[in-house]
């Protein structure tokens, strides 16, 4: 259900150095700017969505693939895999419904653009240099050398302009995706 002035751009960076934390920051900056935000995150382990206990989680654990749970107010869909292969990071942008731009967190080695967050604290080194879909970086240390914009990690709205404006249209991030194909 792709729509074709969806926009997409990533957060990659180590664990610690803040993606979620701007994240909660700078969804409100761009909807703020009458855009509509969807965001995709990568998980590294199995997690749940729902609370044992719960009709859906029960649902699940006796042996449904797939259960939908839906309200006045929202909706969720959870598909079990199984033994299937994890689903990529394009079969995830396809199923999203159309909005603005999407912001991805995680996925690091895909080759859709990112924003990296780095900071100096974690002691970790930037990505930026070994990865030329990084376009731009928001860091708390200053990198004169990272040959593409650098924003400061509290300037959200500057960070904001660098996602809006760096953010590429999601055919050809699907696009580039297909052909190259990589896991996080």
């Amino acid at each position: 259900m792709v729509g074709t002035g969806m926009r997409v751009i990533g957060l990659a960076g180590w664990s610690g150095a803040g993606k979620t934390t701007l994240l909660a920051k700078l969804i409100p900056a761009l909807t703020g700017r009458g855009l509509r935000v969807a965001t995709l995150k990568h998980a590294h382990h199995a997690f749940e969505i729902d609370r044992p206990g719960k009709d859906s989680f029960v649902h699940r654990e006796v042996g449904a693939s797939e259960v939908i749970i839906s309200s006045a107010r929202r909706w969720a869909q959870i598909h079990e895999l199984g033994d299937a292969p994890e689903a990529s990071l394009a079969d995830l942008l396809r199923r999203l419904s159309p909005c603005d731009i999407v912001l991805v967190e995680g996925f690091k080695r895909e080759s859709h653009p990112k924003l990296e967050v780095h900071r100096a604290a974690n002691g970790r080194a930037p990505l930026h240099p070994q990865d030329p879909r990084i376009v731009a970086v928001a860091s708390d240390a200053p990198f004169p050398e990272a040959g593409r914009p650098v924003a400061d990690l509290d300037d959200v709205a500057a960070i904001a302009d660098l996602v809006v404006g760096l953010s590429e249209p999601i055919g050809e991030v699907l696009e580039r995706l297909e052909s190259h194909g990589a896991a996080d």
